[in-house]
């Protein structure tokens, strides 16, 4: 539940739109108990957000996937989406698995941009298992200032 009332200011927790994870195993904002791998790598997917006097940046940790595996969009203007899958390792019928504890699947995580942010401009890269993406921001326009004359 967002603290900034709507219609009062930027709530990048309020979600406008239809529900983001239709589709997904658990099919609700509703979180409930599971032992879906697929929900164990979506929950996995932590994002941090910074803003900066000049981006909005966002980092996330997907240790072990590649570039290929992640994909970053921004949808319906101002969202954005980054998304990915993590496959399981093959199995091998001669295999003992003593103990599995990495999560495999689809993870998916939104976050609406706020007004000043400059969507055409996105940038993505990753290094060591961290994927940043930057959106730039623009430049907060100065209030034009006219003076005014006195009379008399």
């Amino acid at each position: 539940m967002s603290l900034i009332p709507r219609g009062t200011g930027f709530d990048p927790f309020s979600l406008g739109f239809s529900d983001p994870f239709d589709g997904f195993p658990f099919g609700s904002l509703v979180p409930r108990a599971s032992s879906s791998s697929e929900t164990a790598a979506f929950a996995g997917a932590r994002i941090d957000w910074k803003e900066t006097p000049e981006a909005h940046v966002f980092k996330a940790d997907v240790p072990g996937l590649k570039k290929e595996e992640v994909k970053v969009e921004v949808q319906d203007g101002n969202v954005l989406q980054i998304s990915g899958e993590r496959s399981k390792d093959q199995e091998e019928k001669t295999d003992t698995w003593h103990r599995v504890e990495r999560s495999s699947g689809k993870f998916m995580r939104r976050f609406r941009l706020p007004a000043n942010a400059k969507v055409d401009q996105v940038k993505a890269a990753m290094e060591n298992g961290v994927l940043t993406v930057t959106v730039p921001k623009e430049e907060a326009k100065k209030p034009d200032v006219k003076s005014i004359q006195i009379s008399g």
